[in-house]
């Protein structure tokens, strides 16, 4: 049996950084290396395992609501697209 998955809104996408794939996510929400996430806008929609993320070029294994990360990301993104997390 399949396990419903829950999708949760944790921030969006402020900035991308095409040349180093990283994307700038504003955190309404507390998200730690290891999460599962779904980055999902008009042109974008796919899942990944957050492998490391930054605040102020710092790695840093959790962040909280308000703060700003850098997030290295798999695939394009763009700005204002909507972060989720992936809750089982």
């Amino acid at each position: 049996m399949l396990s419903e998955e829950e999708l949760v809104e944790i921030g969006r996408v402020t900035h991308y950084f095409t040349k180093i794939s990283v994307a700038v996510v504003e955190l309404s929400a507390s998200l730690a290396v290891g999460d599962r996430i779904r980055i999902k806008g008009p042109t974008t929609n796919f899942e990944q395992v957050v492998e490391s993320m930054q605040i102020e070029h710092n790695n840093v294994e959790r962040a909280e609501a308000g703060q700003s990360i850098g997030l290295k990301v798999k695939e394009r993104v763009r700005e204002r697209d909507i972060v989720y997390k992936i809750v089982e």
